[in-house]
């Protein structure tokens, strides 16, 4: 299953190298790369597709391992970085970033990332203080609900404050919430590919706790899980991955929710088996959704768009079952 899922995302980068307005055809992608292609089939492959397909691609499996922490965490199948709030509160933090500090700095798009963590792990921090029970422990549904309320009232809060702003300003963060992926340059690369790095080795060494977090938290202190410590640790790990993301690639949400339930239907529900198949789905569906936006309308939709009208109904679907 996993050489079929990985077949799949090399299928959505070849289509979204290749196609779009100005297309690169596939029998040129491999003469272009060694340097047999014409000055426009160079420019478009290695200035404008590969960089954008392969942040995409980063920026699909870092969504899709923070919602699959997120569910293990909450025990709730509906969590999502973006459904419970937190891309809005990296959006917050990204939008005060960028209406006051100069975006010429040459360290600009490593900084975004690190803006982007802390909005979103404050919000994480006050969506799960505000839904936690001492006596239960977190509340799904309530969870959800306040993220949701968070995440409405926050989007309305950027709204705010580029009412004022200049008007490039607000044509940025308008894109940006409507997911339209802007940070499609090498650079960006470079700014998301660090924080994978470290968080998939943890999550590997972590995979046997994040089992038994999903039990009831008198079994898993039984059998020697340091429950505080592992949900903070899981916690800033999910945070860092998606708001490393959506401070690149926009507010794009159902990435985290979709990708690990089809890992889960296709390998099963334990860790050692879904974790690492949930990335390569959320890359692949991300990047087969960029390519979509692009080729079926003259103008550009944007990623999150394509990704909401497949995510929105899954949600619902898992919404009512979870009522």
């Amino acid at each position: 299953m996993y050489i079929l899922m990985i077949i799949l995302l090399l299928a959505s980068i070849v289509a979204g190298i290749s196609l779009g307005p100005s297309a690169v055809g596939i029998k040129q992608i491999i003469p272009t790369i060694f340097g047999n292609g014409s000055f426009k089939e160079e420019f478009i492959l290695f200035s404008i597709r590969m960089p954008r397909v392969f942040v995409l691609t980063l920026a699909g499996m870092a969504l899709a391992l923070s919602g699959a922490i997120l569910q293990t965490l909450t025990k709730n199948d509906l969590a999502d970085p973006g459904i419970i709030g937190i891309n809005a509160g990296a959006g917050v933090a990204i939008t005060v970033f960028y209406l006051f500090v100069d975006a010429s700095s040459k360290y600009y798009a490593y900084q975004l990332p690190a803006v982007g963590f802390l909005g979103a792990i404050i919000t994480a921090g006050l969506i799960f203080i505000f839904t936690t029970d001492k006596r239960n422990g977190i509340q799904p549904v309530k969870l959800v609900l306040m993220g949701v309320g968070i995440a409405s009232a926050l989007s309305g809060l950027m709204v705010i404050m580029i009412s004022g702003a200049k008007n490039e300003d607000v044509q940025f963060i308008t894109k940006w919430l409507s997911g339209n992926i802007w940070g499609a340059d090498w650079p960006f690369i470079l700014a998301l590919l660090p924080w994978l790095i470290v968080a998939i080795p943890v999550l590997l060494w972590k995979q046997k706790s994040m089992n038994l977090l999903v039990l009831d938290e008198t079994v898993a202190k039984g059998l020697g899980v340091s429950i505080n410590r592992d949900r903070i640790l899981l916690l800033v790990i999910a945070v860092a991955l998606a708001g490393s993301a959506v401070s690149v690639v926009g507010s794009i949400s159902f990435i985290g929710l979709i990708a690990p339930h089809i890992a889960k239907q296709l390998v099963g529900s334990k860790h050692q088996n879904f974790l690492l198949l949930s990335p390569i789905i959320g890359a692949a569906i991300l990047v087969f959704a960029d390519t979509i936006g692009r080729i079926i309308y003259t103008e550009t939709i944007p990623a999150g768009i394509i990704v909401a009208i497949i995510g929105a109904p899954y949600f619902l679907y898992l919404l009512r079952k979870s009522i």
